[in-house]
């Protein structure tokens, strides 16, 4: 009886940590759900649309507009200096400032620095919640409609005058649903295309500019965009593109010239943000958030101001005067004759007052102070601007009790027909102090669902340390390492510095427990071959490890300081197609020998076959993308293959089909209990066989680090992984899935990710498609790590094979193995999860909330649901789960 009981008893608890483990990787995701909906809510609007009935008061005159038409064009991505330097394509915009027909400023874009928040601030002159920057990326989602709210569109199709039209960019058609009564989109995503994407705006302007039926005519050109995302701000693609947007701005000024019914028609030229050195945004650099804006027409001479273009480099992008986006909707509302949009915080841009009298100056500008007004009062409720017995106590009563000061001035010196030319500018400044800080106001967070959503987490942090303790049978100290990653990370995530530059932490935790593992293994005198040879493998895994830590220079402060890439590579172009080169053909051999079981002719025309399909893409791919470091033997190869011709998409589409195959036949082989290798297990040739599709999927400067990933990988396996014990494999998983990320270029910033691969053999936009291509690209390296991972714990379940026929360790060691490797990564997961919640709520009021703790959890929850459930758990699951079929 009592043997049955003992016997039961680990039977049980297995059971229960087993549980355990499901319900914290199931509580991981809903945690983040509901944390999500505290901390990104969207902000409380005011319904219906303005009109002027309520915007004049008080015997105010409504004031005459300057012009009847607009033509909006938005050059996606047009950061200033692409238009206002030496350099630009830009000379005949150029020539309209210098001729004053054309007012030049730097719009300052607030993050995130992504099209769809951005449009939002443009059109309705608010600031737009950070979530948008998750709807931006769902071309399908119609949720984030601007159709209810009042935006400057809607209000020129309430003037009635003339219809709405749209060609470009269709995120305009999902905030505008309905609005445009002509309108054909091109998808804003499908980043490989330069050309198509912008002919398919330019081909409807002469037959639109002969038309007089339209107000508004919205264009939106992503040519420009995509070339930076592809190749950068320095791409020879670039000026060529800027040449063509200029083009197109000449076509369009001669329009308003020649064209009589065009003739009070203003043409707002701009981007919705810039771009970094690397040609990608979404976060708050310099060139991110510093896109140009012009204002031209003929008519604007009339106010005979003329500027010096182009002008010299400015390392912070700022030229002209700088100016807010938000301000774009009162200064168009003034300019065409409506009322500001219900929810503006900007202010009228002040070079445009010179249109009008001074009292029609302060009339504009106590109209646009009475709009912000309205929505402080819808912020903080009208009780808590009032006024007290006492001093004002709060930043909101200051600014309510200095408009009540300029509102009793203007209202007296209204009645008495007094002069008011002394209020422009009290009244700008006012606007401005209004403005900043309305736009900086907290958001109305969810507290509850906040604190709710860190308790599910917490449940799920100890839920996992239950399981990863009791999955195996090494003392709890074997976790000690796990545990002083966690707990450091979590303390450097309540600092923006060290979120921003995370992947010292990485670099360095990974060298110091490399360190250590070698010198361990001498002092316990676990090995079982040379120390001499310890000692080299040791060392050399610590040098392979600095040169993939020196590859890409990332993070934000130090982003371009010289690295591997950019002082060797891309300066040598041999020397990177040789790492390149030498990088598929260890691939070859891999693959070849992982198909010996085939007849030799067979695993060696398959393997050759595949790998070249592979190279010659990459060939072309980079030949449209940078063609200044492909060489002019890189490009005798791709004109000798056979596939000479051939596009870009079934190029991709065939090195997929084939992996695909492959990956078939494996599986099969596996599954059927032979092996498809005489020399190694069939997870080698997945290896392998993922290992090329990685490859396709990574920058071309990226490659020949799955070489370097390998060679650690071998280091790791052979010397240093005897006498590991499972938790400590784990460690040494996690550190390479975390390291390899940012050794592949990753950040912490949205604007660092990569979207050139995410298109590989994709005709039309597919979000599911896309999504995962993308994430494949951003995280080759951790998805690598997993797969080379697995084959650590499946090595290490062998050596607990032999150590159970020596009597050393029970069976229940070797099966619960697997387990305790989920347990250990889940235990990070939900830990890190806790962390970054814990620091988003902390510092929710911080200066840097939206700009670096924001993009920080949602990269966690790509890290938590992308690679670490679908990853590491399923895909890590089903291959060590072939593995184990494959051994028995």
């Amino acid at each position: 009886m009592s043997s049955s009981s003992s016997s039961s008893s680990p039977r049980r608890g297995t059971v229960s940590s087993l549980l355990l483990l499901i319900a914290a990787n199931l509580l991981i995701p809903i945690s983040i759900l509901i944390f999500g909906a505290g901390f990104f809510p969207y902000k409380p609007l005011l319904p219906g649309f303005a009109d002027y009935e309520d915007a004049l008061e008080n015997g105010a005159q409504r004031v005459p507009a300057q012009f009847d038409k607009l033509v909006f064009m938005v050059v996606d991505a047009l950061r200033s200096d692409f238009v206002y330097t030496a350099d630009s394509g830009f000379k005949f915009t150029q020539s309209l400032m210098r001729a004053g027909a054309a007012f030049p400023f730097t719009a300052h874009a607030t993050s995130p620095t992504v099209t769809m928040p951005r449009l939002k601030a443009i059109t309705t002159g608010s600031i737009p919640s950070f979530l948008d920057v998750v709807m931006n990326l769902n071309e399908g989602d119609e949720s984030a409609s601007l159709a209810s709210q009042d935006t400057w569109v809607a209000q020129m199709k309430r003037k009635g005058t003339g219809k709405s039209v749209m060609y470009g960019d269709d995120t305009w058609l999902k905030l505008f649903p309905g609005v445009f009564d002509r309108a054909e989109g091109t998808t804003s995503f499908f980043v490989s295309d330069f050309t198509e994407v912008d002919n398919n705006v330019t081909r409807h302007l002469p037959a639109e500019l002969k038309k007089d039926d339209w107000n508004t005519m919205v264009l939106h050109y992503l040519g420009l965009d995509h070339i930076g995302h592809k190749g950068g701000p320095r791409s020879p693609h670039m000026i060529p593109k800027q040449r063509e947007m200029d083009e197109i701005v000449r076509q369009i000024y001669t329009a308003l010239e020649t064209e009589e019914h065009l003739a009070s028609t203003l043409f707002v030229v701009c981007g919705d943000h810039g771009m970094n050195d690397a040609g990608n945004h979404g976060a708050s650099s310099a060139g991110e958030t510093s896109p140009a804006l012009v204002f031209m027409s003929p008519k604007l001479k009339q106010v005979r101001t003329i500027f010096q273009a182009p002008l010299p480099e400015d390392d912070e992008f700022e030229y002209y005067t700088v100016v807010e986006q938000s301000d774009l909707a009162p200064t168009l509302a003034a300019l065409l004759g409506f009322p500001v949009p219900k929810n503006n915080l900007g202010g009228i841009i002040p070079e445009f007052l010179l249109f009008w009298s001074s009292k029609q100056q302060v009339d504009l500008l106590m109209q646009n102070a009475e709009q912000i007004m309205k929505v402080a009062g819808a912020a903080f409720g009208e009780q808590a601007l009032e006024r007290g017995d006492g001093q004002p106590v709060s930043d909101a009563q200051k600014l309510a009790q200095e408009f009540g000061s300029l509102k009793r001035s203007y209202d007296d010196r209204t009645r008495r027909d007094a002069d008011l030319s002394d209020m422009v500018k009290p009244l700008s400044n006012w606007l401005r102090t209004s403005q900043s800080f309305l736009s900086g106001m907290a958001s109305n967070y969810d507290l509850f669902k906040m604190f709710l959503g860190q308790g599910v987490a917490i449940v799920a942090l100890a839920f996992s340390i239950y399981a990863a303790l009791s999955a195996v049978n090494d003392p709890p100290s074997s976790f000690t390492p796990l545990f002083l990653i966690l707990i450091t990370y979590g303390i450097m995530m309540f600092a923006s510095s060290y979120v921003e530059e995370e992947h010292h932490f990485w670099y360095w935790a990974t060298t110091a427990w490399f360190g250590y593992l070698g010198v361990r293994g001498l002092k316990r005198g676990t090995i079982t071959y040379s120390p001499t040879l310890h000692v080299l493998s040791t060392t050399a895994l610590l040098v392979v490890t600095r040169i993939i830590r020196s590859w890409n220079q990332t993070g934000q402060k130090f982003a371009g300081v010289p690295d591997i890439v950019k002082s060797f590579l891309l300066t040598n172009p041999v020397l990177l197609w040789f790492l390149v080169i030498l990088t598929y053909l260890w691939i070859h051999q891999n693959l070849v020998f992982g198909f010996s079981g085939l007849p030799i002719w067979l695993s060696f025309a398959t393997a050759t076959g595949l790998v070249l399909a592979a190279f010659t893409f990459k060939v072309a791919f980079t030949l449209e993308d940078a063609p200044e470091i492909v060489t002019d033997f890189i490009r005798k190869i791709l004109e000798l293959n056979f596939t000479q011709g051939v596009d870009l998409i079934s190029r991709a589409r065939a090195v997929f089909i084939g992996i695909g195959i492959l990956t078939g036949v494996t599986l099969m082989f596996m599954l059927s209990g032979r092996r498809i290798s005489l020399g190694q297990p069939g997870t080698y040739t997945l290896l392998a066989l993922m290992t090329l599709l990685l490859a396709t999927q990574s920058r071309t400067t990226n490659i020949p680090l799955l070489l370097l990933s390998n060679l650690q990988f071998r280091l790791l396996q052979f010397p240093l992984l005897e006498g590991l014990s499972p938790a400590e494999v784990s460690v040494s998983v996690l550190l390479m899935q975390f390291s390899s990320f940012f050794a592949f270029g990753g950040t912490n910033a949205v604007s660092s990710v990569d979207l050139s691969s995410g298109y590989n053999g994709v005709s039309e936009y597919d979000a599911a498609v896309v999504g995962l291509l993308t994430f494949m690209s951003n995280w080759a390296g951790a998805i690598w790590w997993m797969l080379a991972g697995s084959i650590l714990v499946l090595s290490k379940r062998e050596e607990l094979r032999i150590m159970r026929a020596r009597n050393k360790r029970g069976p229940a060691e070797e099966k619960n193995l697997w387990k305790a490797h989920v347990a250990a990564l889940t235990v990070f997961s939900a830990g890190s999860v806790v962390a970054v919640m814990a620091a988003c709520a902390v510092l929710r009021t911080h200066l840097f909330v939206w700009t670096v703790f924001s993009p920080k959890y949602l990269y966690v929850v790509a890290w938590s649901l992308a690679q670490h459930l679908g990853v590491n758990v399923l895909l890590g699951g089903l291959f060590y789960g072939l593995g184990v079929v494959e051994g028995r």
